[in-house]
């Protein structure tokens, strides 16, 4: 996999949080433009939080961020935060990805629609595009998210455990649209606890209660010591 490019997004001793609840702590960080950076660390180190901040939804107590460039932001949402009894079929939950180029009221044009086909096809889930969401097994379902995030067309992509708890098959299909897209010049952020999808990205974030662990590529971060340090991995033998 190719080296990160350049950095899209900066952090300066960035701290984030909520009324008596500090979450993210001085943190410095970088994301590479136009690649695909993994967020790592245990149960409450700050992942989710920091996409947010990312997002431009979560307002920073202190420090800085700074975009070398304009971002269009996506954030793609854990699949159990999306309630079953929304009655709204596949094609319709991709086409609200459309709303960001063309509102909820407006036509879709021709192009629109190709884009949402194209979005649907990319993620395996065409011929899923008349069933309610409600119907999709948790993979389907996944996918019919990152596809509306995908049928959206921004720079980037911010993605909250999008694996977690998918087949493989389910897994892999989302790793690889991430990787094109990332390729095609999106950036692309996953927080995740999926080590194997992290170890396919370009760039890794590791973090612990809501500081920076380490930065770097996957081989550089997710190393043995780290594993066993941050998360009490036994050593291997």
């Amino acid at each position: 996999m190719p080296p990160p490019g350049p950095p899209g997004i900066s952090l300066s001793n960035v701290a984030a949080g909520y009324p008596r609840r500090p979450v993210l702590r001085q943190l410095t960080a970088s994301v590479p433009q136009s690649a695909t950076t993994a967020v790592v660390g245990p149960n409450g180190s700050g992942k989710s939080t920091l996409l947010s901040v990312l997002a431009g939804v979560h307002s920073l107590t202190s420090g800085t961020m700074a975009r070398h460039h304009t971002f269009r932001p996506c954030f793609v949402v854990q699949r159990s935060t999306v309630s079953d009894t929304l009655p709204l079929t596949v094609r319709e939950v991709v086409t609200m990805g459309r709303w960001a180029h063309r509102g909820s009221w407006r036509r879709l044009t021709a192009r629109d629609r190709l884009v949402v086909t194209d979005s649907m096809d990319r993620l395996g889930i065409l011929d899923l595009a008349a069933r309610q969401l409600g119907e999709l097994s948790g993979g389907q379902r996944q996918r019919a998210l990152v596809a509306q995030g995908i049928a959206q067309e921004a720079d980037l992509f911010l993605l909250d455990e999008p694996t977690t708890g998918l087949d493989l098959a389910a897994r892999e299909t989302i790793s690889a649209v991430l990787s094109a897209s990332a390729a095609e010049g999106t950036t692309v952020v996953q927080a995740t606890h999926d080590l194997t999808a992290a170890r396919q990205s370009q760039h890794c974030l590791l973090l612990q209660d809501g500081r920076l662990e380490a930065e770097g590529t996957p081989g550089e971060v997710l190393t043995e010591s780290a594993l066993r340090r941050v998360w009490d991995f036994p050593e291997t033998p």
